[in-house]
């Protein structure tokens, strides 16, 4: 059961919220269904010689010209 971000078109309250395919998400401070679904972002942890590396930040922070999905952080 995934996790979504939603703001809520109504009152314009942020919330999280599991939604299982078949149920449709409610507002919890209005109960409204006009949502917004949010872009999550996600965290992850590195350990190990390339942590310092893999921890720079997310796609195109790396400093690669080239912008996200170009990064130049190539570990071969």
């Amino acid at each position: 059961m995934p996790i979504y971000e939603y703001t809520c078109q109504g009152c314009h309250a942020d919330f999280e919220a599991l939604v299982r395919s078949s149920t449709t998400p409610q507002c919890p401070h209005c109960q409204g269904t006009h949502l917004e679904k949010k872009l999550s972002v996600f965290a992850t942890a590195a350990s190990g010689p390339h942590a310092a590396q893999a921890m720079a930040g997310p796609c195109g922070t790396c400093g690669n010209p080239n912008g996200p999905g170009s990064c130049g952080m190539n570990l071969h």
